[in-house]
């Protein structure tokens, strides 16, 4: 694949696809200790084909972005929340932690010189940014590698669904994403792994994706694909579930504090029942991909419950939007800590 050119993307038509930008940051783990990382013009991984990440799917990963403001500057929303999580995911799969400073530093390293793919202010853009570890060397044993690669890459993307803020339907699965003390708090490559039969279900059932419900009773809502669900009560409570196989969401504890505290409305984190959705006025999904996605209507057991609207987003819902994108694009002022400037 030949290296993207700023000059030749189309800003206000950008999807969520792969591309290779010039430069990404790259860090080896060997002999017991981080080597010194650096930025790399090279986009190839060379590894052993015993690597454990291949048999044994030893890695974990991030997802973040950078922002561009009306100021034209560059800025990062909570990295080092990303940090913390990125940490958690290594310690379940026996990995060598990166420092959470320096995962901060190399994200910001990547962003600055990537800057001409930052998207403009305005337009709804963003630089995407993939922080990866993956466990290498020669070893076909079950235990943890003996080498370790952290790299960090980026692309310029759009809307996560296609159609922006616009409500979509979803459909329960009858698969699970993931058990109660598996591995669904961390952000590792084989939870979606998973994920790609029941989601290509919904698809063809003509659905955006699917809702997993919970392992053991399959009653309670846990995740939205690949995001995490929120809901509206018509009492004006923003609602989210709780779960110990629920990928702690950057996102959603972020709406969870802007729901009470910018928003003066209720919030909870707790059990949500799929066969009590009538409480709810409005829902969602979210997290850094998809920011937020209005959820129009949910199908479960044959029967389509529909929210607020299946072609409008609700009026709490658009409000949540607007205050997290704006503090993230630097419009709306962010609680302290909350923003990191790049350049």
């Amino acid at each position: 694949m030949a290296k993207a050119d700023a000059s030749k993307l189309d800003w206000n038509n950008l999807g969520f696809e792969y591309m290779d930008l010039p430069y990404r940051y790259t860090a080896h783990w060997k002999d017991g200790e981080w080597q010194d990382g650096g930025l790399t013009e090279e986009s190839t991984l060379h590894i052993s084909e015993a690597s454990p990440v291949l048999h044994y799917g030893q890695s974990a990963f991030e997802g973040m972005k950078a922002y561009r403001t009306p100021d034209n500057h560059i800025q990062l929303f909570r990295p080092d929340q990303n940090a913390a999580r990125f940490k958690r995911s290594c310690e379940r799969l026996l990995m060598p932690v990166f420092p959470e400073d320096k995962f901060v530093d190399a994200v910001k390293q990547v962003a600055k010189a990537n800057a001409d793919f930052v998207p403009p202010y305005g337009n709804g853009g963003t630089l995407y940014i993939r922080p990866l570890i993956i466990g290498t060397g020669g070893v076909i044993g079950v235990h943890q590698a003996p080498e370790y690669i952290f790299t960090i890459f980026a692309m310029s993307v759009g809307n996560y669904f296609k159609g922006g803020l616009t409500p979509v339907n979803f459909t329960t699965s009858a698969y699970d994403r993931a058990a109660h003390k598996g591995t669904g708090q961390a952000k590792v490559g084989g939870n979606y792994a998973a994920s790609l039969l029941p989601a290509e279900n919904a698809h063809e059932n003509g659905f955006a994706d699917c809702v997993y419900l919970d392992p053991v009773e399959h009653k309670y809502i846990e995740e939205v694909g690949s995001a995490n669900f929120f809901g509206i009560t018509k009492d004006g409570v923003f609602k989210t579930p709780k779960s110990p196989s629920i990928l702690p969401s950057v996102t959603k504890y972020s709406l969870l504090w802007l729901a009470e505290n910018r928003l003066g409305l209720g919030a909870s984190e707790e059990k949500i029942d799929v066969n009590d959705l009538d409480q709810f006025a409005e829902a969602g999904a979210c997290g850094t991909a998809a920011v937020i996605s209005p959820l129009g209507g949910l199908e479960h057991n044959g029967k389509l419950h529909v929210f607020h609207s299946e072609t409008e987003v609700g009026p709490v819902t658009k409000k949540l939007y607007d205050t997290l994108t704006g503090i993230q694009f630097g419009t709306v002022e962010a609680p302290e800590g909350w923003v990191q400037r790049v350049e």
